[in-house]
């Protein structure tokens, strides 16, 4: 599921992981057992582009989170 803002994000992440399992990387499960990925829309801009280092920064961070991290993405690419 893509999410504009962090607000999305955490909304998302709380109601769908209610009575559910949290995992990595945006992953969860619901109460029904049905799998989530709950992430931010510029992940893709993130991850995707020239700079092969960044791509890899990114996705080391993304790798230590459960929920995903607007902001904490960012820094790991170099950005705001």
């Amino acid at each position: 599921m893509n999410c504009d803002t962090q607000a999305e994000v955490d909304g998302f992440w709380k109601k769908l992981s209610k009575g559910g399992e949290k995992s990595r990387c945006g992953w969860l499960k619901d109460k029904y057992g049905v799998s989530w990925q709950i992430v931010p829309s510029i992940l893709g801009k993130l991850l995707h582009g020239k700079d092969a280092a960044k791509s890899q920064r990114v996705m080391a961070a993304m790798m230590e989170m459960d929920k995903l991290d607007i902001k904490k993405l960012q820094r790991a690419a170099g950005g705001k």
